[in-house]
């Protein structure tokens, strides 16, 4: 088929997409044959001209569309119950693109879509309109038992091996973000020079490994996994952070939790989502994530009772940091139950 949607994690989505592009050639072609389109920002009659021409003095048309799934799978959230209301607001979700099917099925063999997407609903409008006529390639991010022999293998192909007690402490300051696993784990490879991994290497070596706990508490905390958080959080303690800093942390990644939604919701595209909230691309999209899955009454909740510890903490209402920690940890993610 020559047209492909590819969604899930964002680092192996890229990964995916980079060798389609191989495939196509696109290192080769004339820049005449190769086309990036903004999904939010794309018009169904121009991607139609692009996606129909044949291509110039070259084997096929190379046309990589980023991020149109996603803005369909943000109009269909919105919308009634029902079988009819479904139908009715899955039409309405299309909108213009509800012509797109039809016309791909006319589409020259020369052509090489790729549509490109982080995580999509089994609902998708577009996702189960195309279904039969792209080759999806769904790839989500790998947890539990699939994480820790992806990281396996990975270090293995960076040219090292890495002990399982190093990749749970590994797993569990950066959880499944691909992109720092991917960075971190290279230095790691270089640091360790050919040897095991160990530990002591990771402790050492892993430059983002307080943000990164902090994230992954925090996102423990929101899916009610208080036992997670608190021992991400108590580590950052024995390595010498100060409770105030963490309760700063918290409060400064449930403050980007609010910022993403909001910004979601004015529909940004995640490149722009950067520089507004003042992060790296990585971790834009697993805030942006983060604020997908907990609407605003739940992030509300949440930042009062931080405030409530706050509080409580400068003005000696807590017997010690420890008890406040595990009692903010508590409430938190039992706000993620309720």
């Amino acid at each position: 088929m020559p047209a492909h949607i590819i969604y899930g994690d964002s680092f192996l989505v890229a990964q995916e997409l980079k060798k389609l592009e191989q495939e196509a050639g696109a290192d080769q072609l004339l820049d005449a044959n190769q086309h990036r389109i903004n999904g939010p920002q794309a018009k169904l009659p121009d991607l139609l001209a692009v996606c129909h021409a044949l291509p110039f003095m070259d084997a096929c048309r190379l046309v990589v569309v980023t991020g149109l799934l996603t803005t369909l799978d943000n109009r269909s959230s919105r919308g009634g119950r029902g079988r009819n209301a479904r139908s009715n607001q899955s039409n309405r979700a299309l909108g213009e693109w509800e012509s797109l099917p039809p016309a791909l099925a006319a589409m020259p063999d020369t052509t090489r879509l790729l549509f490109v997407d982080n995580a999509l609903s089994d609902a998708n409008p577009l996702l189960v309109a195309l279904k039969d006529l792209a080759q999806i390639r769904h790839r989500p991010a790998p947890g539990g038992e699939a994480l820790a022999r992806y990281i396996k293998d990975l270090a293995q192909q960076k040219g090292s091996d890495i002990s399982p007690a190093a990749i749970k402490t590994f797993t569990d300051l950066v959880g499944n973000d691909l992109w720092t696993l991917d960075r971190e784990l290279e230095k790691l490879s270089l640091y360790a020079a050919g040897r095991h991994i160990d530990e002591s290497d990771i402790q050492e070596m892993v430059s983002q490994v307080r943000e990164a706990s902090i994230f992954n508490a925090v996102d423990a905390m929101l899916d009610g996994r208080p036992a997670v958080a608190l021992r991400l959080l108590q580590q950052l303690r024995q390595d010498g952070a100060a409770l105030p800093y963490i309760i700063t942390m918290i409060e400064r990644q449930l403050r980007l939790i609010a910022l993403a939604r909001y910004w979601s919701e004015q529909r940004i595209p995640q490149p722009e989502l950067a520089g507004k909230l003042g992060v790296p691309p990585f971790a834009v999209r697993k805030t942006v994530d983060q604020a997908r899955r907990h609407p605003w009454p739940d992030l509300t909740r949440r930042y009062q009772q931080l405030l409530d510890t706050d509080l409580a903490l400068k003005t000696g209402q807590v017997e010690s940091d420890d008890l406040a920690l595990e009692l903010l940890v508590t409430d938190l993610a039992a706000t993620g139950r309720g």
